[in-house]
């Protein structure tokens, strides 16, 4: 009888053992799962992005017959001026619809886009509404801000960003060097990883820049957002060697 109630005793103590070594054992199991989905997330975000980097480089030959929708980001002063300069030779019929962005508080740059626009509308007996958009965003950072508001207000430019990607979903974007273009580039460059919308990003440094590149051009081509950076001065281009040197285009 003693005999009997030590087994018993010896099994209940093993049963009462077990639920524990079943939830370890199914903790160690979960754990696993989860470490090797997150490997493999990052694995395939990381295969994606070294793919998004190799072929954006790679020419539009596929839509050569085509036209694309393009985004141009314009900024103040001598940035809108090179701007227009560019487009003044730009081929209109290859580069339509042509969506102009600006900074909220920069109206006399959308004023520029808006009389180059319907001065092509009458020399092609065409209505603006039919070739081109002018929008405006929230601008990252004013002139003066300090760096802790900043924080603010470019998170509300990332969105708002976000936005107009989302309703403009352009294949191309030309900027040349305001601030602005980094919200919106950045979003387009999110946008090819995860597969949403692929935009070309071409990128057109100032000739004001000799020796350095601005924050912008430097920001895009650092983290490899442009698919084509231009430059105007020889010895930039030496001193950044992914860069395309054009030479002087004011």
């Amino acid at each position: 009888m003693y005999v009997f109630i030590k087994d018993v005793s010896v099994a209940v103590t093993e049963i009462l053992n077990l639920p524990p070594m079943d939830k370890c054992n199914g903790c160690s199991v979960s754990s696993i799962a989860v470490f090797s989905s997150s490997i493999f997330v990052v694995s395939l975000i990381l295969v994606r992005l070294l793919y998004v980097i190799y072929h954006s480089r790679r020419p539009l030959s596929k839509r050569a017959s085509k036209p694309v929708s393009t985004l141009i980001i314009l900024g103040s002063g001598g940035h809108t001026a090179e701007m227009l300069n560019l487009l003044a030779v730009l081929r209109k019929d290859r580069f339509n619809p042509r969506f102009y962005i600006a900074a909220a508080t920069d109206n006399m740059s959308l004023e520029k886009a808006q009389l180059l626009e319907n001065s092509l509308s009458t020399e092609n007996a065409t209505r603006v509404t039919q070739t081109a958009q002018f929008m405006k965003i929230y601008r990252s950072r004013e002139v003066g801000q300090s760096y802790i508001t900043s924080i603010w207000t470019t998170l509300i430019a990332m969105g708002h960003a976000l936005w107009l990607m989302i309703k403009i979903r352009p294949e191309v974007i030309l900027c040349n060097g305001p601030g602005t273009c980094i919200p919106l580039c950045a979003i387009a460059f999110i946008f090819k990883v995860v597969g949403i919308k692929w935009s070309s990003i071409f990128y057109v440094e100032s000739i004001a820049r000799v020796r350095r590149l601005s924050l912008s051009g430097l920001l895009l081509y650092k983290f490899r957002m442009a698919d084509q950076l231009f430059v105007q001065w020889p010895q930039l281009q030496r001193q950044y060697p992914r860069a395309t040197y054009v030479g002087r285009l004011m």
